[in-house]
């Protein structure tokens, strides 16, 4: 049974202000607390049902972590999620630093001009992590990692995804390799010749990329369209970009 105490501290977590002072933040569902288990993550406290802890007994002992078994009803009560009688983990938060700006010249780097939306946020970890794109940069006016629906909708990728906030603007006027930034009207990206590595910046949902950060950009790709619509969604976006990317790679 959930004690008032750790009641309140979950509810509590939905906030930033607190996330921030705790230093703290939480894991919601199945699958997400499951991954995060799995990773080098440090869960304080893992509040789970009974059924939970007895299909993961192994696991939850093999990482001796502190988990108590509450009711499903409980669990659901704190949850930000919609649905979810399963299990919340109160996890601490990691210190990322940001890469070294020459890390641009072996791989592909995800940069992210405050975005606001958390869904978008947590949508774009998880694809990052599907395309094996290890660093994503965010930029200060994006949407805090830790909020609960960014982690959730990682859907644990946020466990293999490092993030780390940087003044963009200044972190690209170091860069010496490629920075590719999205754009409405640029190259198209089915034809265009993606470099081995670089940068590729994403855009606010409704402003796109700043104009400090595009004139940074050696480059600008877009995804043409063939219908009227006037605008994609950014994570949908970002799919498409890397997809053409990895592609061009193959």
């Amino acid at each position: 049974m959930f004690t008032k105490g750790q009641a309140s501290t979950v509810k509590s977590l939905h906030d930033k202000k607190y996330r921030q002072n705790t230093g703290l933040f939480l894991v919601e569902g199945e699958k997400s607390v499951v991954e995060t288990i799995n990773s080098d993550f440090e869960i304080v406290t893992l509040l789970a049902t009974r059924d939970f802890v007895l299909k993961y007994t192994d696991l939850i002992k093999s990482k001796k972590n502190n988990c108590e078994i509450v009711e499903a009803g409980e669990i659901d009560k704190v949850s930000t999620l919609e649905t979810n009688t399963s299990a919340l983990a109160i996890v601490k938060q990691k210190a990322v630093i940001a890469p070294d700006t020459k890390l641009a010249e072996q791989e592909i780097v995800l940069a992210l001009d405050n975005i606001r939306d958390p869904g978008n946020f947590g949508t774009i970890i998880r694809l990052a992590d599907w395309y094996g794109i290890k660093n994503v940069l965010a930029s200060i006016g994006t949407v805090d990692l830790y909020n609960p629906k960014v982690i959730s909708a990682t859907k644990g990728s946020f466990t293999r995804v490092n993030v780390s906030y940087v003044d963009l603007t200044k972190y690209l006027c170091e860069v010496k390799t490629p920075i590719l930034g999205a754009l409405m009207a640029g190259e198209n990206a089915h034809t265009y010749k993606f470099p081995k590595s670089g940068l590729l910046v994403m855009g606010n949902e409704s402003n796109g990329i700043t104009t400090e950060v595009e004139k940074l950009c050696t480059a600008k790709i877009t995804i043409p369209a063939y219908g009227q619509t006037e605008s994609l969604n950014v994570a949908i976006a970002t799919a498409i970009l890397l997809d053409n990317w990895k592609r061009n790679l193959a």
